[in-house]
């Protein structure tokens, strides 16, 4: 680095660093607004960091948040100093503002781990100057196609950062998408599948939107043995077998009812009733495990990690049992639908739909939501920019019309929602996620 380049970042490290207290004292966080000033000014800046600690990074369509906040919270527990964008932003500039935040005028940043969640498209960029030293990628779907385009762009665009990567590579084996970045580097020796075992309402034909139907070797059908949940589940391809690969971390005994599961024959509780949140953990587990975190200190954290955020959050209103979670795509939508259905209880449904920018202006993926026999659902209302869009959908697959209730004005929403007392669950996309959650809280 010539001594122009080290006093320009110099500078906008201490401008930076400035910016923040007063951002502080204004009792904002910023998000990435330092990061974009800093990254406008110099595009390089990644190349000024003096990082010693391994970078821990996860990437996915969905569920990077969960898991990458629960591996930070895992590695914390283990005593670790670990520096993390908790907060979500997970492109190149809220990861540059997570570092101007942590390190010195000098660029040092002082840790014991830096672990990040980024998104899919921004992995070659933010690593393209920083030495990653292990990738967890959860799953490939479509979402916010407008910004992002089809999945095999992004998938084609990670492996070829894969292609000259030789860290650890952990990935799902049950997602023909993700699997097949195994392939990239057939040097690399450091790749590590996890899988979980079929659950109980695994099914043996595919029930909502998926992708990745054929091999990405011989373009031969996928055959599976069954779905866990869209695309996701035991598949080979008969010709080339693709797809057999060997489990690092295999999830076992998936009792969702009482919460647990099995790895490695250590039974693990958790906070959570999902599938697809068994995957996330198994994440977790592979990841924190190459690092020779003790099994007690992981069982331990897991049994204690939540995300308050209205990602699966679990609360009572006005004394009502209410479940919120994110939902930005027809994967994320079918998922909090599976969950609900997996509940026999009576229940309502909330659902806040919006077509900001940030979540993408096509809402047609709600055509791939699949309404098809809720259980025990009493009564759904609709809110958001696009709360008659979302209703109409869900009276097309076959509700009765008398039990969906339309209202634009989400104070309206949520007063109508609560007028009784019957178990609630809240899906929202993701600019309706927290102002849907303020509602919700408000005066409760």
């Amino acid at each position: 680095m010539n001594i122009f380049y080290i006093l320009k970042n110099f500078f906008i490290v201490l401008f930076m660093k400035f910016l923040n207290i007063i951002l502080k004292l204004c009792r904002k966080n910023g998000g990435n607004f330092l990061g974009k000033i800093a990254y406008d000014w110099s595009p390089n800046i990644f190349k000024y960091f003096k990082i010693d600690c391994p970078i821990i990074a996860v990437t996915a369509t969905n569920g990077k948040t969960m898991t990458n906040n629960a591996i930070g919270f895992v590695l914390k527990q283990a005593g670790k100093k670990v520096i993390s964008n908790v907060e979500g932003n997970n492109m190149e500039t809220g990861i540059l503002s997570t570092i101007l935040k942590n390190c010195s005028l000098s660029g040092k940043v002082k840790a014991d781990f830096l672990v990040f969640e980024v998104d899919e498209g921004y992995v070659p960029v933010v690593f393209k100057d920083l030495k990653l030293d292990t990738l967890v990628v959860l799953d490939f779907f479509r979402d916010q196609l407008d910004r992002n385009g089809e999945v095999e762009s992004l998938i084609l665009k990670i492996n070829e950062f894969l292609k000259s990567f030789s860290g650890n590579l952990v990935l799902n084996a049950d997602d023909p998408n993700v699997a097949r970045l195994g392939s990239a580097n057939p040097n690399n020796s450091n790749v590590f599948y996890f899988s979980v075992e079929k659950y109980d309402y695994a099914t043996d034909t595919i029930k909502e939107a998926g992708e990745g139907k054929f091999c990405p070797f011989c373009n031969n059908r996928l055959e599976y043995e069954y779905y866990q949940y869209s695309h996701i589940g035991k598949f080979k391809c008969p010709n080339c077998n693709y797809g057999d690969n060997k489990i690092f971390k295999l999830g076992t005994n998936v009792d969702l009812k009482n919460r647990t599961f099995c790895v490695d024959n250590i039974s693990y509780k958790i906070r959570f009733n999902s599938i697809y949140n068994i995957y996330n953990f198994l994440a977790v587990i592979s990841c924190v495990s190459l690092y020779n975190i003790d099994t007690e200190i992981i069982k331990k954290a897991l049994s204690e990690f939540v995300l308050n955020n209205g990602r699966l959050e679990e609360i009572e209103i006005k004394g009502v049992p209410t479940i919120i979670n994110l939902a930005k795509n027809p994967t994320g939508a079918n998922v909090s639908l599976r969950i609900l259905n997996e509940d026999d209880s009576q229940k309502e449904l909330l659902f806040v739909l919006n077509d900001n920018v940030a979540d993408g202006l096509d809402v047609s993926w709600i055509w791939d939501i699949n309404f098809d026999n809720l259980n025990n659902v009493s009564r759904i209302i609709t809110s958001g920019t696009r709360a008659y869009d979302i209703a109409i959908r869900i009276k097309t697959s076959g509700v009765d019309a008398s039990k969906i209730e339309p209202y634009l004005d989400l104070h309206e929403a949520v007063k109508n929602f609560y007028k009784t007392d019957i178990k609630k669950y809240v899906i929202a996309n993701y600019t309706a996620l927290q102002p849907t959650r303020k509602e919700l809280l408000k005066d409760f």
